[in-house]
């Protein structure tokens, strides 16, 4: 195939017809900065928070939001980078050298969170001692709550006004179905561009430039920009009821093109009314959890609750 614009070689076909390396850069950019204008993801005055995990997400998104705010005249200084360590044997510690390696040829700078130093567990500990106790949590749970407090935590620490992740188009779509296969409307109100519904003081607002950006067009940009990253998959992941969507829709794209962004558009079209609803009949308001004092729907937080069964004798 040809580059429709310059006829070139070109090396994926879009939705508008196929293009070269340097037209599928300037898209794959514009994109991402147009989703952080249209939906105001960040501020001038923004502190910045980066989750990384070190994978090909993470590193282009981070590497975006530096050139974007290069781009538009913006100190880089406000940047920071936030790692969680989970404590996965021979997966996290190698995402985290490839980490460690971008954040320093990108010259910012990278705080890492422990599981083990924070919360006295590795998540690889306290899946082996959930399971003695007969208490069979999928990873993907455990790890999912763990992450979420981590980084909200590390993020305000920072004293950071945003928190950007690099859940792209595939991850949003997947989590859209996973919720309506769960009847989790109240869950989908938090989805969007911006995760939340409003400004919580305890919860650093999470923002999403890689919204409309399919994987596999992430991945595209991670090779051509050669970034350090090995495209290893979490040993956990199989296991969990996100795999079976994600599958799912994959096999629906591949048949029928456009599938997942048909979510992701349907969705947005309904969000302000799940967000509506959710606000007149969600009336419980946000409290700090009575152990950790971080911000809980309940009395304890998830991430207490699950402390508090690996530490029953």
């Amino acid at each position: 195939m040809k580059c429709f614009q310059c006829q070139d070689k070109a090396i994926i076909e879009l939705q508008h017809g196929p293009v070269c390396k340097n037209h599928f850069i300037h898209y794959f950019e514009e994109k991402v900065f147009k989703t952080i204008q249209k939906y105001q993801l960040l501020e001038p005055n923004d502190k910045i928070c980066v989750a990384c995990s070190g994978g090909k997400d993470s590193q282009t998104v981070l590497y975006l939001i530096k050139k974007y705010l290069q781009t538009h005249h913006q100190d880089t200084k406000n940047l920071k980078v936030l790692a969680i360590d989970e404590g996965i044997k021979g997966y996290r510690n190698t995402t985290l050298k490839d980490l460690k390696q971008f954040c320093k040829e990108q010259r910012v700078e990278l705080k890492i969170l422990e599981a083990k130093k924070e919360l006295k567990y590795t998540l690889d500990q306290a899946l082996k001692s959930l399971k003695k106790k007969n208490q069979l949590e999928k990873p993907c749970h455990i790890c999912g709550v763990w992450r979420r407090y981590l980084i909200n935590k590390g993020a305000r620490e920072l004293k950071c006004t945003k928190l950007v992740t690099g859940h792209n188009l595939d991850d949003e779509a997947q989590a859209v179905i996973m919720n309506i296969f769960k009847a989790n409307t109240s869950l989908s109100a938090h989805l969007g561009p911006i995760s939340g519904i409003k400004d919580y003081e305890l919860f650093v607002r999470r923002v999403k430039p890689l919204y409309f950006c399919p994987e596999k067009e992430v991945r595209l940009y991670a090779l051509i920009k050669k970034f350090p990253v090995k495209f290893i998959e979490c040993p956990y992941a199989e296991e969990g009821y996100r795999a079976a969507i994600r599958d799912m829709l994959n096999n629906f794209e591949n048949k029928y093109k456009g599938t997942k962004q048909g979510v992701i558009s349907s969705f947005l079209q309904i969000l302000p009314l799940i967000k509506e609803k959710e606000i007149k009949t969600n009336t419980k308001p946000l409290r700090e959890c009575k152990i950790c004092h971080e911000p809980a729907n309940q009395e304890v937080c998830h991430a207490c609750k699950i402390l508090g069964v690996l530490n029953e004798k």
